[in-house]
């Protein structure tokens, strides 16, 4: 006899009772005539992740009157076999089976021993219909029950594939309640259970008036992964638009539209606060003015705080193909959009002093407004009005900046050393600027992905130096020597951190014989101190422009140093400082000398500096090693028009001293390719 008609009493009872049961979302109805003609389809999880919610305090029997929550990530096995039924794409039910549980992200400490011990061999297995519960947690292994599970959903989206169980209740059994010696707290909840799947069919079986005609069992073979880069990866594949929110005094707040793509093999983790693993987004705004044709410097003038990134979209805007796994995970190959006003909002902007730029590390108090209030600019890109009036910029061109930095791609790099993705994280793109006291912004040409704006600055000579590998970021020199008129040179520098947390505090030149003039100094505005912004007394980090020293043979910039002040002026993450003066020597190789904030010690780095310089005074006494990458000319999308130098943005009012970064040490590690 076969297979099909054993099926087949099976089949018409899953059709017409399948779903009774209360905890299935509401399906269209179907024609009485048409009811059990179609197709139906067997269906398991092809992948996706499970989240538990677990409260410490009721796990470990505390008396307190709140909760301590913690949340436990599970990525679902693949090819798990917890089956459900699908009727011409409804859900008619879930059959007896399991769902195999892969730890993700950081382990979670004050477990219960027990549970503590089991994390890596538990299921989520479904029970048969005549239990007393459709499902609990249990550990594979040993078969012991840790929860049962209670009150949940399920849904199913046929478009996608995707099953979902939400608002599960998690019930602490009589076994775990007896091994933890509190037999009292047995069916206690100790918190909630999600479920997010992609399923495939293994059994698809076309009915007609109840009667299976044919059946097909499609081969497990595991789709490819739309991402090609291995691990997690989020890019920013576009910056769709600049927006002006508000403004005080002399300054105006904007925000930047992001779009996040995945391009990585794996599901990224975006778990919002307060947990600890989702990106953050800063935002920059550049120019690039001066000289003849008004690319003869390229500066930052305003930086933003970060958005706090929560509920990933599966959109495809990257044309990677996205998996549709969204909500807590950017699936591999998918999208996110964010506006300008979500990126604007204040209340979702938390301080970048909390974050380590490298491992991606905060608190879960990074995002905290209380005890102040906002104006027009606060936390958005406060930018100078002067550095924006088209009055004063003419011939000037803006380039928008944005940056996702997660903790996912560190913690994954150290555990799978080469596939670490931490340094292509910045995007750019052009955008023309009108206005002179309120601004409008308008995209000119594509964004550049996977670089920062200073690799716009047209005719720029660009080094990649990384300090410390494996274990900090990089940071980048950008110079440009003109000849603005006979027998005078114009030395331009430009210094980028991108994810180095231990900062920059000095940068020395050489000038040998010549005489120097026009020395100058560019940093963009800084936040003003708040309350719970993560700096050192929450003052905010200082605006007080370098000191200059011009010695003999060489010229020093400096902030104050981190015994000095913790709030300095230094070269943070996301930031880009300029340097320049103008000299009667044309230019030759030299090396300049920097220094860092936090830690490490002075450096040499290749540039071009007066000829006869030599090398700078004082000689570094650096062990790291510098990694050049020489860029020629910078791709700027647009030519800009010849006119004025543009002036350089006002100096902000001087803020004191941050609360040391929550940064917990990186374990090290190869170092990653660097950039191409």
């Amino acid at each position: 006899m076969s297979k099909i008609t054993l099926t087949r009493f099976a089949l018409l009872s899953v059709l017409f009772f399948g779903n009774s049961s209360e905890n299935y979302a509401a399906q269209p109805r179907q024609n009485a005539s048409d009811a059990s003609t179609g197709t139906l389809q067997k269906m398991i999880i092809e992948n996706g992740s499970v989240t538990l919610n677990v409260d410490l305090n009721g796990l470990n029997g505390s008396n307190a009157l709140v909760t301590r929550p913690a949340t436990l990530q599970f990525a679902a096995a693949t090819n798990s076999f917890f089956s459900i039924l699908v009727f011409n794409d409804q859900l008619r039910g879930a059959e007896s089976g399991s769902i195999a549980l892969v730890p993700q992200g950081r382990p979670v400490s004050l477990l219960p021993s027990l549970l503590a011990a089991s994390l890596k061999q538990l299921v989520v297995e479904k029970l048969p219909a005549d239990s007393a519960f459709d499902m609990a947690v249990r550990d594979a292994k040993t078969g012991f029950t840790f929860f049962k599970i209670e009150g949940h959903q399920y849904d199913y989206d046929a478009r996608g594939q995707l099953l979902n169980v939400q608002d599960g209740r998690l019930l602490m059994s009589k076994e775990f309640a007896a091994a933890l010696g509190r037999p009292a707290d047995v069916n206690s909840a100790v918190g909630k259970i999600s479920i997010s799947a992609r399923m495939q069919p293994i059994e698809v079986t076309q009915l007609i008036d109840g009667e299976p005609k044919s059946m097909i069992m499609p081969a497990l073979l595991p789709r490819p992964f739309p991402g090609t880069t291995p691990g997690p990866d989020v890019i920013v594949g576009d910056l769709p638009n600049v927006q002006q929110f508000g403004s005080a005094g002399t300054q105006v707040g904007v925000a930047v539209a992001t779009t996040s793509c995945n391009a990585g093999t794996i599901d990224l983790d975006w778990f919002a606060l307060p947990q600890t693993d989702h990106p953050v987004i800063p935002q920059n705004l550049y120019r690039m003015s001066g000289g003849a044709d008004n690319t003869e410097r390229f500066e930052q003038i305003g930086q933003s705080w970060l958005k706090h990134a929560f509920t990933a979209l599966t959109q495809n805007a990257c044309g990677f193909g996205c998996n549709g796994v969204g909500g807590s995970h950017l699936g591999s190959g998918c999208s996110d959009p964010y506006s300008a006003s979500l990126n604007g909002g204040q209340t979702g902007i938390g301080s970048r002093a909390f974050v380590n730029p490298f491992t991606g590390a905060y608190p879960s108090t990074a995002n905290n407004h209380g005890s102040h209030s906002h104006d027009g600019v606060s936390h958005r890109v406060r930018i100078e009005v002067d550095d924006l009036n088209q009055n004063l910029n003419q011939g000037a061109t803006y380039f928008a900046e944005a940056q996702y930095v997660t903790p996912h791609e560190y913690t994954w790099c150290q555990d799978h050393p080469g596939q670490c993705n931490m340094y292509n994280n910045v995007s750019y793109r052009q955008f023309g600027v009108s206005g002179t006291t309120s601004f409008s912004f308008s995209p000119l040409g594509s964004t550049v992905r996977t670089r920062p704006a200073f690799m716009a600055w047209t005719g720029a000579t660009m080094n990649q130096i990384e300090p410390d590998p494996g274990n900090d970021g990089l940071w980048f020199m950008a110079y440009k020597v003109t000849n603005p008129s006979p027998g005078l040179w114009h030395y331009e520098y430009a210094l980028y951190n991108e994810n180095l947390d231990r900062a920059i505090q000095s940068f020395s030149v050489p000038f040998g014989v010549a005489n120097i003039s026009n020395i100058g100094f560019h940093a963009p505005p800084q936040e003003p101190g708040w309350p719970n912004d993560g700096t050192f007394n929450n003052q905010g980090y200082s605006s007080v422009p370098w000191t200059v020293t011009q010695g003999t043979l060489s010229i020093t910039w400096n902030s104050e140093t981190f015994a000095q002040n913790q709030n300095a002026n230094a070269i943070r993450w996301g930031t880009l400082y300029n340097f320049r003066f103008d000299a009667d020597q044309p230019p030759e190789k030299a090396n300049a000398t920097v220094g860092y904030f936090k830690t490490g010690s002075p450096m040499t780095v290749a540039i071009e500096a007066p000829a006869g310089s030599g090398s700078p005074t004082p000689t570094p006494t650096a062990t790291a090693t510098v990694t050049p990458t020489p860029t020629p000319t910078a791709t700027a999308t647009a030519t800009a028009t010849p006119t004025a130098t543009a002036s350089t943005t006002p100096t902000a009012t001087p803020r004191p001293t941050p609360t040391p970064r929550f940064n917990p040490p990186p374990r090290p590690r190869p170092t990653p390719l660097p950039r191409p």
